[in-house]
């Protein structure tokens, strides 16, 4: 026996559908679409430059090939100059990403890498 999916459960999925090729979450369907990258800027003072594999209404991404940049800045000992701050990164293959830490996402990032 089929399954049973009252009508409504049908329009709700073409609106979020809609809204997803539409609204401000275009940015990660066309990211997922079209294989491209996307920089996102997160609570923690990272950012993540990677590509969008699955995402939600939620801003929950499944995200490949990530570079995490974040600076820091060195521990010094008693009475030494300030340190300058340093640039790190990491690459992390596969991660899911909890939307509450996103702040921004920006689609086609034009990044210098050194």
């Amino acid at each position: 026996m089929g399954s049973f999916r009252p009508m409504e459960d049908d329009t709700n999925a073409k609106k979020e559908e809609e809204e997803f090729n539409t609204g401000p979450l275009s940015v990660l369907m066309m990211s997922v679409k079209n294989n491209t990258q996307v920089l996102i800027n997160c609570r923690n003072n990272k950012k993540l430059l990677g590509r969008v594999r699955a995402f939600d209404r939620h801003c929950n991404m499944v995200l490949e090939n990530v570079r995490e940049m974040w600076t820091e800045i060195p521990k010094t000992g008693k009475g030494k100059k300030k340190a300058l701050p340093v640039n790190k990164d990491r690459f992390i293959s596969k991660m899911f990403l909890r939307g509450d830490s996103v702040i921004i996402v920006l689609r086609n990032p034009k990044f210098q890498t050194d």
